[in-house]
């Protein structure tokens, strides 16, 4: 069979939205997750699907690397025939699952529900549920915090209102839905390097300078749980308010 560049639209139809990997000939590795209708794995497989910034700069590079090595980009279209919802919820667990993806951003769901030991599992619904009785802006840190302080992880950078995050009396750091730790914020600034030194501009996003929060706050809230009202499934917003 010739090589196809397209699917059929009657084969389209039945396709729905399925979830697909990119895979290097050279070493058989998975490269890129990814899910769509249609045509769209073909203009991954191409390089054609327009993406920003670094999560187009690494998958375009290793496209451009294996085609350069006289080789074509593989594709294996992991599961189809299903609803948006379904998809998303495969392609979150395929993320988790492939070390060294090209995708920069998780999986939605994956701060929330990814991967995790069984410890990990049964500390988490175990521990009793945080009762909010301050302004409180929860941001998740996952990743940022492996490789950076709580505190810098927590403050840098992120799309929030100013406004409203300067209504806030305490910022929490979540982690795998278990809250890390608590900062008071003194100011909320453009997340550019003038701002913050030693960090690269991010425009359109907000940091805070602050401090940790006084013991009677951190003992109201850290090591307790984020309540299930904070945490619904499919959420991919980092950020959450609490008022």
């Amino acid at each position: 069979m010739p090589e196809i560049e397209s699917f059929p639209p009657e084969v389209a139809r039945e396709l729905k939205t399925y979830v697909y990997r990119l895979i290097d000939p050279r070493n058989g590795e998975t490269f890129y997750v990814g899910k769509g209708r249609g045509d769209r794995v073909f203009a991954h497989v191409h390089g054609e699907q327009k993406l920003e910034g670094d999560d187009l700069d690494n998958k375009i590079k290793r496209i451009r690397e294996i085609r350069l090595a006289g080789f074509e980009v593989a594709h294996v279209i992991h599961r189809h025939g299903m609803d948006d919802e379904t998809a998303l919820e495969v392609e979150a667990a395929l993320i988790d699952a492939y070390l060294g993806l090209a995708n920069m951003a998780g999986g939605i769901g994956t701060h929330e529900y990814g991967v995790m030991h069984a410890k990990e599992i049964v500390s988490r619904y175990s521990t009793t549920p945080a009762v909010f009785k301050h302004k409180a802006l929860l941001i998740s840190v996952n990743k940022s915090a492996e490789q950076t302080s709580l505190y810098e992880a927590t403050r840098y950078a992120w799309k929030v209102s100013k406004s409203k995050a300067k209504q806030a009396e305490v910022i929490l750091a979540t982690a795998q839905g278990l809250i890390k730790g608590a900062f008071i914020a003194d100011e909320w600034l453009e997340a550019t390097g003038e701002n913050f030194p030693g960090r690269e501009d991010v425009p359109g996003r907000w940091g805070f300078k602050g401090r940790e929060a006084p013991v009677e706050i951190k003992e109201q809230y850290v090591g307790k749980r984020v309540p299930d009202e904070y945490r619904k499934r499919g959420a991919a917003n980092p950020i959450k308010y609490t008022w």
